[in-house]
């Protein structure tokens, strides 16, 4: 893969090829406590859920998919407008290429135009190392400005075996006592280049 990297806001047509990013990590890591593949319909619905507010991304290299990222709402009272909750995927082949931390970037550039403040990273987390789990997500979240908030201990169960969940968090704006409404992703778009 020697081409430049882009980076994009996703589209329904795009469930298949982001389903295939998504797949190993559902059958053969613990990093998503998800059990079933989702079927191309329901990532269909899943994308096109997001964009009713926030934005999805996906990056390409030489016109294939390598990686997406995503948020949801943290909490879904209103109270609760500007904190979101990340998710992003690589492409096993791709990974320690930059994708991950430019999809990021794109993403908190956007979130920031959006007036979001708290980006929240729902990350599992295993006691002990194993085949299924490394530390390896809070690691790049870390070298990412995410700090450590909290930990549920054994509370996700997959292939056998209990594992953690931590939350990590990192403020990318500015908390004010006369806080701007926050504004949906389709009033902005994907404007930055």
């Amino acid at each position: 893969m020697g081409k430049e990297l882009s980076i994009r806001t996703a589209s329904a047509e795009d469930a298949a090829g982001l389903l295939e990013i998504y797949r190993p990590y559902v059958e053969h890591t613990a990093i998503t406590f998800e059990y079933e593949v989702p079927t191309v319909g329901e990532f269909e619905e899943r994308i096109t859920n997001t964009l009713k507010r926030y934005p999805y991304l996906v990056a390409e290299k030489d016109h294939e998919m390598v990686g997406y990222a995503y948020v949801s709402p943290f909490k879904e009272r209103a109270a609760y407008d500007w904190s979101v909750e990340t998710s992003i995927y690589v492409r096993k082949e791709a990974k320690q290429q930059g994708i991950g931390r430019r999809l990021y970037d794109r993403l908190e550039q956007i979130l920031r135009q959006q007036g979001i403040l708290n980006v929240n990273a729902c990350i599992a987390y295993p006691q002990i190392e194993d085949e299924y789990l490394t530390k390896d997500s809070v690691r790049f979240h870390e070298k990412l400005g995410y700090e450590m908030v909290g930990t549920f201990h054994q509370c996700g169960y997959k292939f056998g075996r209990w594992y953690d969940m931590v939350w990590m968090e990192k403020m990318i704006g500015e908390h004010r006592n006369d806080q701007p409404a926050m504004i949906p992703f389709p009033e902005i778009g994907d404007r930055i280049g």
